[in-house]
């Protein structure tokens, strides 16, 4: 399977195509988040909560593939990071990502995953959708946050390009003082990988001892 840490030190304003052969453009990358009481960077986040995971399903028998292991460059971008799970043939291309509002109460955690359009998506759309639901139930359980349920997204270029079954989880919000709090500390950034594994060893049919 993929990890994919979302974004990386710099963000990437270049633009790429939405979709296969689409002529609507997105930029690459935007540069995520920062929390608003802590300063952690989303990109920092993501990576640690990563590179936590990583162990918990190699010990499962899981091979793992990571699009970044380092924050250390500006973000190759979503089609970039969507070919590394295609050529790995993933059997989850799952994507770390924490979220940001300009309203400091809004709170939980989501998962979200591709609408269905023909040639784009229409192959992954089920698996996609199933792994969603597995996944979100549980980080939510792990992390305790409010249960803001799925998101099917039409206009995710890293979900468009993708050939394999792709969902990406928005653990909590750095803009909410409380989430962020907790998700700059290790506790937290650990129940996060434990609640991945166990939704993804759940989502792949595998014993979840591994996870903890």
């Amino acid at each position: 399977m993929v990890l994919d840490p979302g974004h990386d030190l710099r963000a990437n304003l270049e633009t790429e195509p939405i979709g296969p052969g689409s002529a609507t453009r997105k930029i690459k990358d935007g540069g995520g988040t920062t929390g608003v009481v802590s300063g952690l960077r989303e990109a920092e986040l993501n990576l640690r909560v990563a590179l936590q995971l990583r162990p918990l399903l190699e010990r499962a028998g899981v091979r793992v593939v990571m699009t970044r292991a380092t924050t250390t460059r500006t973000s190759m971008g979503n089609v970039a990071r969507a070919r590394i799970a295609n050529r790995a043939d993933a059997a989850l291309f799952l994507r770390i990502h924490a979220d940001g509002s300009t309203d400091r109460s809004v709170r939980g955690t989501h998962t979200l995953y591709p609408a269905r359009r023909s040639g784009w998506t229409d192959d992954v759309y089920a698996q996609s959708r199933r792994a969603a639901g597995i996944v979100q139930r549980a980080v939510r359980r792990a992390l305790g946050f409010p249960d803001r349920g799925l998101q099917e997204r039409s206009d995710f270029t890293g979900f468009n390009w993708s050939d394999v079954p792709v969902v990406l989880v928005e653990l909590g919000f750095l803009s909410n003082p409380v989430e962020d709090r907790l998700l700059a500390t290790p506790t937290y950034q650990r129940r996060a990988a434990v609640g991945l594994c166990r939704g993804t060893l759940r989502h792949l049919g595998r014993p979840l001892v591994a996870c903890g």
